[in-house]
């Protein structure tokens, strides 16, 4: 009998969790014979005031030069992301999303004689890098959804190489105090990098900042996406900055021209449109309380939120999550994270989100009947 490809595949491939997305609106649309246009996407955590203005003209400019190959450097934009964070050019990698930062950083330090330690409820791709890089999982309890940071570095062992951090967490959405953070990085023993995830940092007034800890030398490496605040999802766009060193050692392994020309000029334009920026907190922050009064009218717990959607704990969420298809309202269920409780919505247009209250009132009288 031939080899088959399980034959000849890494073997930690055959136990590797795949990755679940949101589900498309066409997809929805089609399976529930829906009009698309009338279908609202609440599920993966996209700006709903679309697009940065200014990141879609600077678009518009470059599609006359797609011929040629991208600056493989992303010179400009790691300048503008450099002045920006306050960092110079070396100290800044360029991703496709950060998710690609995230495997970056995996693939440089994790193997089967190391582990990675984080929340149970933090973005699920910590632990899809860790166990694609064989090395074994140190999943920490977070009490009431946040990070627990002694809890945290209880965890921590000599095998320790990585610990990943989200604030404000996803899917969970708590941000962290910073005074707890700033603790949690001065004990840190040497051997360990950090990984703090600022996808959702622009929403916050105040975001942790530990520029002037990565400046003194401590192992951390930030990271950041244009696909939140900036709304440039479907670009795939991100960012980490910390010490040179770390940084030289990343690219490696970086794969070559991988931000394409449109990402670049996008992302240079809208680190510039402050407005949008501003517009699009507000908007989230109006979106919340909106989606939290609502929800908490019709007897569900919600969660303190901090970003651009908010964790709603209801019976069924599996059973909720049909439902809402067939009205034409996609939310997120975060069984995979867990969460075998919750659904996370995230804040679309005001609109959008009372059509969402409106449909869940249906459905909740409909299953306590």
């Amino acid at each position: 009998m031939s080899a088959t490809f399980r034959d000849w595949v890494n073997p930690q491939i055959l136990t590797q969790p795949v990755y679940e997305g949101g589900k498309p609106i066409e997809r929805v649309a089609a399976e529930f014979g829906l009009d698309p246009s009338h279908v609202a996407k609440l599920a993966s955590n996209e700006n709903f005031l679309g697009p940065s203005p200014m990141a879609v003209r600077a678009m518009q400019d470059a599609l006359e030069k797609v011929h040629l190959y991208p600056d493989g450097n992303g010179t400009f934009l790691k300048e503008a992301i450099a002045k920006k964070r306050g960092v110079s050019p070396d100290q800044v990698i360029l991703g496709n999303g950060s998710n690609e930062v995230l495997e970056l950083v995996a693939r440089a330090f994790l193997n089967n004689t190391n582990e990675a330690v984080f929340g149970e409820y933090g973005f699920i791709v910590y632990r899809l890098v860790t166990l694609l890089h064989g090395a074994a999982v140190t999943s920490v309890s977070m009490h009431g959804y946040a990070h627990d940071f002694d809890a945290l570095l209880a965890a921590i062992s000599e095998k320790t190489r990585i610990v990943f951090i989200a604030s404000p967490n996803n899917p969970t959405g708590l941000p962290d105090d910073p005074g707890d953070v700033y603790r949690f990085v001065e004990a840190l023993p040497d051997h360990v990098l950090l990984v703090y995830d600022e996808a959702y940092a622009e929403y916050l007034d105040a975001p942790v900042d530990l520029l002037p800890y990565i400046k003194s030398g401590r192992k951390i490496l930030c990271t950041r996406t244009f696909s939140k605040i900036y709304g440039l999802g479907g670009l795939r766009l991100g960012y980490g900055y910390g010490d040179p060193d770390l940084i030289a050692l990343l690219n490696r392994i970086r794969e070559p021209f991988n931000v394409n020309m449109l990402a670049l000029a996008a992302g240079e334009a809208a680190l510039d449109d402050e407005d949008f920026v501003l517009r699009s907190r507000a908007g989230a922050r109006s979106g919340i309380q909106q989606l939290t009064e609502g929800l908490k009218r019709l007897g569900l717990k919600i969660y303190p939120a901090a970003s651009n959607f908010v964790l709603c704990e209801v019976q069924d969420p599996q059973g909720k999550f049909v439902a809402l298809q067939k009205e034409g309202v996609i939310v997120r269920p975060l069984a995979p994270y867990g969460l075998k409780n919750h659904l996370r919505i995230t804040v679309g247009s005001h609109e959008e989100n009372e059509r969402l209250l409106a449909k869940m009132k249906s459905i909740l009288q409909k299953t306590t009947k």
